[in-house]
């Protein structure tokens, strides 16, 4: 059970991380005015509009696994602590540990004292 936990952690933080790049390289709505006005951004890897439509639908996918992901994770939580005893009641109720008694000083009588 652990192992897919981790495995589902590893997809997530990856998933999270590719979006997160994906959503950096992509351009806004507003740049596409500038390249109108010679900008050079239209002369990208994809061509002029390819770039936009690979990666939102890669950015789509992504954030599909990453949702799916912390759905699993969600589910496997609540799984792994409905089989594990519920720990019921409150940390004030319970008893505190006993303190050890550190013992008191024995007084002894003086010698030489009117006897």
């Amino acid at each position: 059970m652990h192992i897919w936990m981790n495995l589902l952690v590893v997809l997530q933080m990856v998933a999270a991380i590719v979006m997160i790049g994906l959503v950096l390289v992509q351009h806004g709505k507003g740049a596409d005015m500038g390249a109108s006005f010679g900008s050079g951004a239209s002369g990208s890897l994809f061509g002029a509009t390819g770039s936009a439509s690979f990666l939102s639908r890669t950015t789509a996918v992504c954030a599909t696994v990453f949702f799916l992901a912390t759905l699993g994770l969600a589910f496997m939580s609540n799984s792994v602590s409905r089989a594990q005893p519920a720990d019921t009641g409150s940390v004030l109720e319970k008893a505190a540990p006993a303190v050890p008694q550190i013992p008191t000083a024995v007084q002894v009588p003086a010698s030489g004292a009117s006897n």
